[in-house]
């Protein structure tokens, strides 16, 4: 969920968007060991030959946030230049849906609030398939994510070395959608993406499929951007670990700008569920 400063590469009629600069980010602190997870009944995703068996999902069928599940992150956390308060009252579960929400809301120095949630210590995965069904908000400021961090963060191993891949993006009130890897190569970040077209404010599936070869993202089942791990190639030995799952909808930044809709707030992003799978 880092800002990109991207410039095209073009390359066997493929565009793509790379690039290596040096940035860096802070964490809050967790605990990142992944936990042994009971399968489920084996499913295929539709549009994919490879065959996959269910082992994680939240439903959000309950109440109210379950915590063997996910870990909120508070505060701000002085990242992206965002300028929104994390706090755990923004995220609420109602009519099968984790709903988080950001407000114009006073706290400290920060004048929203919002939610950030982490399954860090409680929920990993190495390669299969990474999914979500999603309604995102809409408007200027606005910077909703989906998307993942190696759970060697807090082991000793810092961003990017420890590598992220993001999801889902979205910002402001366009419609694309980006998906995007970052990494260390030759101790320099770097960045791989693209971006597609949607309709954001309707539900949609949001999802990596991931193996030893590459990463794939799709919307609603549909590739749109592949990117090449084979090999270790370009130094992307970090997505051959675990990596563990984040949601936040965060306000103002980098990415979005610092202009913010006031009249859009709150704005809510509504999960219906997240589910992992492995590659049988």
């Amino acid at each position: 969920m880092r800002r990109r400063y991207l410039h095209l590469l073009k390359s066997t009629g493929i565009v793509a968007l790379l690039t290596i600069a040096a940035f860096s980010c802070k964490k809050s602190a967790v605990n990142n060991t992944p936990v042994v997870i009971t399968p489920i009944p084996p499913v295929t995703p539709p549009t994919d030959t490879t065959t996959y068996t269910l082992t994680w999902s939240d439903e959000f069928n309950g109440t109210s946030v379950d915590p063997a599940n996910w870990t909120f992150e508070t505060g701000n956390l002085g990242v992206n230049n965002e300028k929104e308060y994390y706090q755990a009252a923004n995220a609420t579960v109602a009519n099968g849906n984790l709903i988080i929400t950001a407000k114009q809301e006073q706290v400290g120095a920060w004048p929203y609030t919002s939610a950030r949630m982490n399954s860090a210590n409680k929920v990993a995965a190495q390669y299969g398939r990474i999914e979500a069904r999603i309604k995102l908000p809409v408007g200027a400021g606005l910077w909703p994510a989906f998307w993942m961090l190696g759970v060697n963060i807090n082991s000793g191993v810092s961003w990017p070395s420890c590598g992220e891949i993001d999801i889902m993006e979205h910002v402001n009130a366009d419609s694309l959608i980006y998906g995007t890897i970052h990494w260390s190569a030759g101790g320099n970040a770097a960045s791989y993406g693209l971006n597609t077209s949607t309709s954001p404010s309707a539900y949609h599936i949001y999802a990596v499929n991931w193996d030893t070869n590459s990463i794939r993202w799709y919307v609603d089942n549909t590739l749109y951007a592949t990117g090449d791990i084979s090999n270790n190639i370009n130094s992307t030995d970090a997505f051959h670990k675990p990596f563990f799952i984040i949601l936040n909808l965060a306000v103002a930044g980098d990415f979005p700008g610092q202009n913010v809709d006031l009249s859009k707030l709150p704005a809510s992003m509504y999960v219906d569920y997240i589910r992992v799978y492995k590659t049988n």
